[in-house]
């Protein structure tokens, strides 16, 4: 009986829920990007963070017996080394994990991190990545990878390039990648998974999203460079916990490509507004880390933790409002992943810290074992964008007009936190126990009562 439940899923599992075969999937995406027969499919990984890296695995997992029809590899910086109590706790790991132990064992590969356990030798992450450790998520055994630390030889020939990329790191290493693209004929397809955002600061201020950037620094057009986001926790995404996410871009790659990465337990749909939803998954990391902090002053209050979610995201309705037409439309997707966010995500982890003195400022906003705190670095640009003069609206309590930053007090005090440094963690329930604070109802009612929307600020003309 158990047997018969076992094939019966990983009968399941070959099949996609509109009941399509992997191997038909594949031949779609071949299909329409003008593979030959002969000529594998090349899916290469930009970057090796924890969704990056599960990302892959996931897709590895599902296509990697296709090997005919498909390569599968990812790209990280060589050269980063374990430190002795990592390694240490990955031996744990992996000794608690029968599956894991016997893979190693069957790939001679578990001797180096018994060395490693006991001080005699250096592991590295590239090297670890490959057995299906990622140093940002050593709890969470992945599949092996093929990993290659040359970037030119993992993306010269890529068909589809996964950019698992911090937004702070994007720009640079797409522009060295640009060089190695010179003599293509053909674009590939890009899918970017990083959430954050850049201020690009001038007479009409605008956000810089990592599509963007990649477009700017590659050329490739923009129709063929794509967003995936969701309210998706990696750990919990491999582990085969049930999720969704969107695939946002232009028609002709989006609507194949979410079918194409679509699995039994990762739903994904399609979207064409690909800007405006990429900069919303970099605006609910901001108050990410100020919910964190919350959580951590008020010994996980659950009163003070309603009172800054009422707050936080009546201003996030507020800067919605701001940036797109039918903010309306992106309720839903911007509540769901700012929801995860605040409950588990890696930025909540580092407001906890921060108020906790656990971590302090000048660690910078890379951290071991988590990666790229992203909301760091859009807490700036959101800050600087709202505060340019050219955005001003009317408050009607004043009868005059102000820089939209003026009507969202939780993003003017992250700011001071932690840009400038003006305050210690705890002033973040200043923002909220201010008498003078407004109700969070009548923020949402001036941006739903004025025409606020700066199509300026995404790049695009009325």
């Amino acid at each position: 009986m158990v047997g018969s439940i076992a094939n019966a899923h990983s009968n399941f599992s070959l099949l996609n829920v509109n009941g399509g075969s992997l191997e038909e999937k594949v031949d779609e995406i071949r299909k329409l990007i003008g593979k030959v027969e002969g000529d594998p499919l090349r899916i290469v990984g930009v970057g090796a963070g924890a969704w990056g890296s599960v990302f892959i695995a996931m897709l590895q997992e599902a296509y990697g017996s296709l090997r005919e029809k498909v390569l599968i590899r990812i790209w990280r910086r060589p050269g980063r080394a374990v430190d002795r109590p990592t390694a240490e706790h990955l031996f744990k790991v992996i000794n608690s994990r029968e599956d894991v132990l016997r893979r190693l064992i069957r790939r001679c590969a578990y001797l180096k991190y018994v060395e490693a356990r006991l001080g005699d030798r250096t592991l590295h992450a590239d090297e670890i990545l490959k057995d299906g450790f990622c140093l940002n998520m050593i709890d969470t055994p992945l599949c092996p990878l093929k990993v290659v630390t040359n970037l030119q030889e993992a993306v010269w020939d890529a068909d589809i390039v996964i950019n698992g990329l911090p937004s702070t790191e994007t720009l640079e290493v797409f522009e060295e990648i640009s060089k190695y693209w010179k003599e293509r004929i053909t674009s590939p397809v890009i899918v970017s998974l990083a959430k954050g955002v850049e201020a690009e600061l001038g007479t009409e201020p605008r956000i810089i999203t990592p599509t963007l950037m990649i477009n700017r620094a590659t050329g490739v057009p923009l129709e063929n460079i794509l967003y995936l986001g969701g309210p998706n926790i990696a750990s919990e995404i491999y582990n085969k916990e049930y999720a969704n996410a969107r695939i946002c871009g232009a028609e002709k790659w989006r609507k194949p490509l979410a079918k194409f990465l679509r699995q039994p337990h990762f739903i994904v749909w399609d979207n064409g507004d690909l800007v405006t939803h990429e900069i919303m998954g970099g605006l609910k990391n901001v108050y990410a880390i100020g919910a964190g902090m919350v959580a951590a002053l008020t010994n996980e209050s659950a009163t003070s933790k309603s009172v800054y979610f009422a707050h936080c995201t009546s201003e996030m309705i507020f800067i919605t409002h701001l940036l797109a037409e039918e903010p309306e439309k992106l309720a839903g997707p911007l509540l769901a992943d700012t929801y995860v966010t605040l409950l588990k995500g890696r930025n909540a982890w580092y407001g906890q810290k921060l108020a906790k003195g656990e971590l302090n400022l000048e660690m910078g906003d890379s951290i071991k074992g988590k990666g790229m705190i992203q909301g760091v670095s859009a807490v700036r640009a959101f800050y600087e964008l709202l505060s340019h003069s050219s955005l001003n609206v009317l408050n009607p309590e004043e009868n005059k007009h102000v820089a939209p930053v003026e009507l969202c007090p939780i993003l003017k005090m992250l700011y001071r936190i932690m840009i400038i440094r003006e305050y210690p963690a705890q002033a973040i329930l200043q923002a909220l126990r201010d008498e003078t604070t407004n109700d969070p109802r009548d923020r949402i009612e001036i941006a739903q009562s004025h025409v606020f929307y700066r199509p300026s600020l995404l790049g695009h003309t009325i």
